[in-house]
């Protein structure tokens, strides 16, 4: 499975909660539409059929989520010198 990037993820967290706060669902069609597609979207980088359920595995795939999480440090091995 493709794992989406951790800033992507947190983008959708924020555009979700926040379209969420606003009442999105019992707003305009245009409001209610764009929660349908973060929703969506969230499934899809999870890999959930649940939007709850996508909201709670994308935290968890965040930086920080995790004592163990090293998605974002590179190891020595991999970094290039500079120029």
């Amino acid at each position: 499975m493709l794992m989406a990037h951790p800033a992507v993820l947190e983008d959708l967290i924020a555009q979700y909660e926040a379209l969420s706060l606003l009442g999105a669902k019992e707003s305009t069609p245009q409001a209610r539409q764009r929660l349908a597609d973060i929703s969506y979207s969230l499934c899809v980088a999870t890999g959930t059929k649940d939007v709850d359920m996508a909201v709670i595995a994308a935290r968890h795939r965040l930086s920080g989520a995790r004592p163990e999480d090293d998605s974002l440090v590179q190891s020595a091995g991999t970094a290039e010198p500079a120029a």
